[in-house]
């Protein structure tokens, strides 16, 4: 059976696009087929709608047509092929895809050629919708829902102020979460007002949509609302929120048997298991059925009570799933690349043909670095994946071919577009994605360039990763280079629905339409 996998026509390139492969590799052309894949379904190559993108133009698009293959078996799966940069790297044993992504010299993915990321279809009906509050807040009946007289009193405001009103169901953000909103589990002090007024605390008293998107992971969704609910002090549903991961469920379509690997103790596999995955392998279970496996590895009597051991001899592992960072880099790394080089993805093998008999390997997002308490950013999963890289193309002499998802990548965007529709009915009524969309961010490598290239208003914030001039050289934001998260909003907001937008609901908000001075003066701007 075959991987999820595009051809070139899908893409709309020629062969010449191919990868070059080493004289002496024992491959000319890497295809999709370089590594065959136990799959419970086999996806379509190319039968099924076409989308044609409408947002930006040409210099900042990823393309005016782009056909995305549904599967006929599945009505929950769309596959996006992954975009390819035209660029190579030098270096001796990086792969030519691991160096960050100018908007001026390349697309956005870092992506193997050919390769197709599967991401779940709107509405997300395998997941139950949720919202979750702060502890001291009201609790609604129902995301969105006000008591009678402050309803009333908007109702009043809107009724009168219609084309703001409009305006304001035109507009969404996209937010970054780290750098942006929080350093790990402190709040950055705007994010909380951003997001109160975000809710309706403005003049419209209005839901503005936003959703977040972020390359954390390692946590299920619903803990992970939970957590930003009490720190942002605002509350946050899982029907706007997106993990690096969260697009990965659509992958449980497709494997058996997977290797989990990265995060704290257990949780990623909680994490697969929530999304659909049957038969799920952690590092733990290896190490503790064949300790020689990981020479260095130090094994506690509680990891080992925890584990779920048995013959991997005798286990074919379909596919390596990277869900979040690695906590043991010498161990994960180890395994990970045992396994890439076995036979058919068991391990104590070693495949005559590592190259073509490769089983696949996923990545939840790319990020070199990552803003946390620490003073300066910290090495994220894309030192991971580069190291994996470097190791591959050592011992093989070619190289590794693998799938990446998260921020920059379109499969994120295109998620993003559904989980915008989906949130807008959920708030309005109204299942669209807004025209005018802002992507906060604070990593140009990754929200700026995937913004930019998928046509959003980027605006880089200076509170997590980015720290530079006037603007970033390489990845600038289109929008604007801006303090903290709440200018930036104010200043699209202002954009939208003009200067004299305010940014604050006051109770004392009589009828417009009575023209009183005194009423229109507790609107705060």
């Amino acid at each position: 059976m075959t991987k999820p996998g595009f051809k070139e026509v899908d893409f709309g390139t020629s062969p010449k696009h191919h990868v070059d492969t080493p004289p002496h590799s024992p491959e000319k052309t890497t295809h999709p087929k370089s590594f065959p894949m136990h799959h419970k379904k086999t996806p379509s190559s190319g039968k099924g709608h076409s989308r044609q993108e409408s947002r930006g133009n040409k210099k900042n698009s990823l393309g005016d047509n782009l056909t995305i293959p549904i599967s006929p078996s599945s009505h929950n799966t769309i596959e996006v092929p992954a975009l390819r940069s035209p660029d190579a790297d030098t270096t001796q044993f990086m792969h030519h895809l691991s160096a960050s992504p100018s908007t001026k010299e390349r697309r956005v993915s870092r992506n193997s050629f050919g390769a197709s990321l599967p991401i779940p279809r709107s509405k997300r009906q395998s997941r139950l919708s949720s919202v979750t509050y702060p502890a001291d807040a009201h609790k609604a009946g129902r995301p969105g829902t006000i008591s009678p007289p402050r309803e009333f009193l908007t109702s009043q405001v809107q009724d009168v102020l219609v084309h703001k009103v409009k305006a304001a169901k035109n507009m969404a953000f996209a937010f970054d979460i780290d750098g942006v909103l929080v350093h790990g589990d402190r709040l950055i002090p705007q994010g909380k007002r951003t997001l109160q007024m975000l809710n309706g605390d403005n003049e419209l008293g209005i839901k503005i949509p936003h959703i977040f998107l972020t390359n954390g992971s390692g946590k299920p969704e619903l803990a992970r609302t939970e957590q930003l609910s009490k720190i942002l002090q605002n509350p946050i549903s899982t029907d706007q929120f997106i993990q690096s991961h969260t697009p990965m469920r659509a992958l449980a379509e497709y494997y058996e048997t997977v290797l989990v690997v990265g995060g704290e103790g257990y949780r990623c596999r909680d994490v697969a298991e929530e999304y659909g995955f049957k038969n799920i392998v952690v590092p733990n279970d290896i190490v503790a059925w064949d300790p020689s496996i990981a020479p260095y590895r130090v094994f506690t009597d509680e990891e080992r009570a925890s584990s779920r051991p048995r013959d991997f001899s005798q286990v074919n592992i379909d596919a390596i799933l990277v869900f979040s960072d690695s906590r043991d880099y010498a161990t994960d790394m180890q395994i990970i690349m045992d396994l890439l080089r076995s036979e058919d993805g068991r391990l104590g093998t070693t495949a005559k043909d590592p190259v073509s008999q490769r089983i696949p390997i996923y990545f939840s997002q790319g990020d070199l670095l990552c803003p946390t308490e620490h003073p300066t950013p910290r090495m994220s999963q894309g030192a991971f994946r580069i190291g994996l890289e470097a190791m591959y193309k050592a011992l093989t002499g070619v190289e590794l071919e693998r799938v990446v998802y998260g921020k920059p990548e379109l499969a994120t965007y295109k998620y993003a577009d559904e989980v915008m529709a989906s949130w807008m009915d959920e708030l309005h009524g109204e299942e669209r994605v807004p025209q005018n969309i802002y992507m906060i961010g604070d990593n140009p490598a990754s929200d700026i360039v995937g913004g930019n290239m998928y046509g959003w208003n980027t605006c880089l914030v200076r509170t997590g990763v980015f720290q530079g001039g006037d603007n970033d050289e390489e990845n600038p934001a289109n929008f604007g280079v801006f303090p903290n998260v709440w200018d930036a909003v104010t200043a699209a907001c202002r954009k939208e629905l003009g200067d004299d937008f305010g940014f604050r609901w006051d109770e004392r908000i009589v009828n417009p339409l009575m023209h009183d001075s005194q009423a229109a003066s507790a609107i705060e701007v």
